[in-house]
């Protein structure tokens, strides 16, 4: 999940904070999208709390996960199990992430439509393009029944899913997974606790260390400037667009950074412009790297660090990259139905 944000909190505990399962009388449905529809609803709804097994890499951590809606306002907890005593507490579109290992706090805001549980399968017309559903054999889970949804790459330019979920539209276990290598799995969640529908009082949302001491750092978004110039990626895989294009006030950087977000409804790629001080004769290297279940490629354009990170194969992340240009404001290289001018990577 590096670099959606220029500290990376969440990613050491995961982009994905799925939910796990309760019985109910619903009956099973047919099709697939039905599953999905009614899981979204299901984990965006409902008030719970769980602990849940996070395997990423070879690397398995234990957190726990509080989710509350009311009066309209959706309250979460995440922290981590595993002695860093990490917490990130959400109200509505306000996120602050507390870091003792780092003695910091961070705040910063994200979508009201965001999750700390993540980001799980909706599809539409548009996404069925590039992406197929199956619907697999009903199995047994911890004594729950469940259905395997398999949702399918069309192509090589995004990862694929699988979800078992119960008969209330909860997931027991999901993984992402590479449909070009095998099947191989790349990320998995499963839930080992959960209480549903119970009374979570304001106190569950309260930080349980003292920040005495601790250094506050805040991201925030600049209002858009009129610019004779701005970054674009002038390639994109199929199916992709820009979602987001905003300034950002990020600590350490040395002016705004340009964070830009592009989806095909399902993966998404960030990426972040930042001006970097170059000494004369200096050529900075060409940076890579896996971490969990995110891909991460740093790259220089013009005097700038552009770094893209996705939940996506390599190949989307690093030729989203080197494809990004500043352009005239009024420049547009878009063509109907969201695709980019070049019709292969770069």
């Amino acid at each position: 999940m590096a670099m959606r944000r220029i500290v990376r909190a969440r990613e050491s505990l995961g982009a994905w904070a799925l939910l796990w399962a309760i019985g109910g009388a619903v009956a099973f449905a047919g099709q697939p999208a039905r599953w999905l529809e009614r899981m979204n609803h299901a984990l965006n709804t409902l008030d719970y709390e769980g602990t849940f097994a996070h395997w990423d890499g070879g690397r398995v951590q234990m957190l726990r996960i509080i989710h509350r809606l009311k009066n309209g306002v959706v309250s979460e907890r995440l922290e981590s199990l595993d002695g860093s005593g990490r917490e990130f507490i959400r109200t509505g579109s306000d996120l602050t992430c507390y870091l003792p290992d780092k003695r910091e706090v961070l705040v910063e805001h994200i979508p009201l439509k965001s999750s700390l549980i993540g980001t799980l399968p909706v599809l539409n017309k548009e996404t069925e393009r590039f992406y197929a559903l199956h619907e697999g054999a009903r199995m047994r889970i911890d004594q729950h029944l469940t259905r395997l949804i398999t949702v399918m790459p069309r192509d090589q330019y995004r990862y694929g899913y699988r979800l078992w979920i119960d008969r209330a539209g909860m997931p027991l276990k999901i993984q992402l997974w590479d449909a070009r290598h095998g099947g191989h799995v790349i990320e998995q969640i499963a839930f080992a606790t959960l209480k549903i529908d119970r009374q979570i009082p304001d106190s569950a949302f309260q930080p349980h260390l003292s920040t005495a001491g601790y250094r506050w750092l805040r991201n925030d978004s600049d209002p858009p400037k009129h610019n004779s110039l701005v970054w674009n990626a002038l390639w994109l895989p199929p199916g992709f667009h820009m979602a987001t294009q905003v300034s950002q006030s990020m600590p350490g950087a040395l002016g705004p950074v340009e964070h830009l977000v592009y989806t095909d409804g399902l993966a998404s790629v960030s990426v972040f412009v930042a001006r970097h001080a170059q000494r004369a004769g200096q050529h900075p290297a060409v940076e890579s790297a896996h971490m969990g279940a995110s891909y991460v490629f740093s790259t220089f354009v013009d005097g700038h660090r552009v770094t893209a990170v996705g939940e996506a194969p390599a190949r989307t992340v690093r030729s989203i990259a080197d494809s990004v240009r500043a352009q005239p404001a009024s420049y547009s290289t878009t063509l109907p139905g969201g695709s980019f001018a070049h019709a292969a990577p770069p």
